[in-house]
């Protein structure tokens, strides 16, 4: 991967709740990949070792009290991105599924696409991870929903691995879904008259450990989120974009 001078303008966001057993390497594969940017671990209130060892390797790192939850989490990095100026921000998972090598093919999509948030999508290629069957059903029907609602296509609508420009640090950091946020920020980000693109990535297994989202969890999300960004659509005509 190339690396530019706009490099440094870049924040990746890494939430992170009971990740001690990868927190390093994760941290330590965005350092390689991507050298010149900024790395701030947004600590969920886990309650395991990942704060000492996300401190340890002497990134910048935010430590939630307690569980806020994903949307709370990356909330704050976005909060921590507007507040230091920063033209983009890349929200990297820190369970390792996530490979930043493929960063730059985000940093393409959204300079060509004149877009606002570039997500990285899984089933574009169709090549590496590709979840659950359970999940997997979940995921493309949230993902023809929100097609269908933005008019544009989406299909991978639950990946984290995201990339935002200046607009949507600024919105994001004012307003964004707390319980499984993935879906209805880009509802959101439509709303306020943002584009996203989307364009293909690998995505890996978890480095170790367990999804807390089992087969149950994914149909209450489904129907969860369904209903948050059906509610989410019909408040009005669209706002507005962050200045």
């Amino acid at each position: 991967m190339q690396h530019s001078q706009s490099d440094k303008s870049m924040l990746i966001i890494v939430p992170a709740y009971n990740e001690a057993g990868q927190i390093v390497q994760v941290i330590n594969n965005i350092r390689t990949h991507v050298p010149h940017a900024d790395i701030v671990v947004v600590n969920d209130g886990s309650k395991d070792d990942t704060l000492e060892r996300a401190r340890q390797t002497g990134v910048a790192v935010l430590n939630l009290p307690y569980n806020l939850g994903i949307g709370g989490a990356v909330q704050t990095g976005y909060r921590y991105a507007l507040s230091g100026g920063y033209d983009m921000a890349v929200q990297i998972d820190g369970d390792g599924q996530h490979d930043p090598a493929e960063l730059y093919k985000l940093m393409q999509a959204l300079s060509q696409n004149g877009a606002d948030m570039a997500v990285g999508s899984r089933f574009l290629d169709k090549q590496g991870y590709q979840s659950t069957r359970t999940r997997l059903i979940g995921i493309r029907f949230l993902s023809i929903l929100v097609s269908r609602l933005t008019g544009r296509k989406a299909t991978d609508t639950t990946s984290g691995f995201r990339l935002c420009g200046r607009r949507a640090i600024a919105l994001f950091a004012d307003h964004y879904p707390t319980d499984y946020p993935e879906v209805e920020a880009i509802i959101l980000l439509h709303k306020h008259g943002l584009r996203f693109v989307e364009c293909p990535v690998s995505m890996r297994p978890r480095l170790c450990g367990q999804s807390s989202i089992t087969a149950l969890k994914s149909v209450y999300y489904m129907i969860k989120v369904t209903l948050a960004i059906l509610l989410l659509q019909s408040r009005g005509s669209r706002a507005e974009g962050p200045a």
